[in-house]
């Protein structure tokens, strides 16, 4: 087999950036229609595509963003104006914020927890075909993910589920690596030689 060398270099440094270290203009839809069509390769048991995109840019952040702060003021009165423009912003952060739902079900050959990870797969391959393009991302669930009422405001019906919501941008934000998993921790061997 011959080596990939820039999917094995990329896969090596790939690293979240900060929604709020976001900035510039985002994909425009061309691209974001490459994006989303490199994000829906994704290993599918059974064909189902139980997962959907909504895609959330311009001004509509700020609206939606209008309605999240009056759902997080009315579970939380005490909640500060700094705290409220928080929420009011929370789409707003990147250029682009794109939703994966999970439209999961069951069926009779198919479990859902298949159908799960195969939405957890998209979020993946979303966040690396917007690197692909050139921009910057971040996988992202926050209270809104597990909100009704938020989710109702987003779009997202009562049995779907959030796999994630993917900002992305452009960004100049350095990038510092974290301490990843010892692989000591968490592997096990099973058969085979010890070379």
């Amino acid at each position: 087999m011959t080596k990939n060398q820039p999917l094995f270099d990329y896969l090596s440094t790939r690293r979240s950036i900060p929604a709020l270290q976001m900035k510039g203009e985002g994909p425009n839809r061309d691209a974001l229609l490459s994006i989303l069509t490199l994000a829906s390769r994704v290993p599918d048991h059974g064909k189902l595509a139980p997962w959907r995109f909504i895609v959330y840019r311009g001004e509509e952040r700020l609206v939606l963003g209008e309605r999240l702060a009056e759902i997080a003021a009315t579970a939380n009165p005490a909640l500060t104006d700094d705290m409220r423009e928080i929420e009011r912003t929370r789409l707003a952060r990147a250029p682009v914020v794109i939703a994966v739902v999970s439209t999961a079900g069951e069926h009779v050959k198919i479990p859902v927890w298949e159908q799960e990870l195969s939405a957890g797969a998209v979020c993946l391959n979303l966040f690396m075909a917007a690197s692909a393009h050139g921009y910057a991302a971040n996988w992202l669930s926050e209270w809104i993910a597990y909100n009704t009422d938020a989710k109702a405001v987003l779009g997202i019906r009562p049995e779907e589920k959030v796999a994630g919501f993917v900002y992305i941008g452009e960004s100049d934000f350095p990038q510092t690596d974290r301490p990843r998993p010892d692989l000591s921790d968490i592997v096990t061997w099973t058969g085979g030689d010890e070379s």
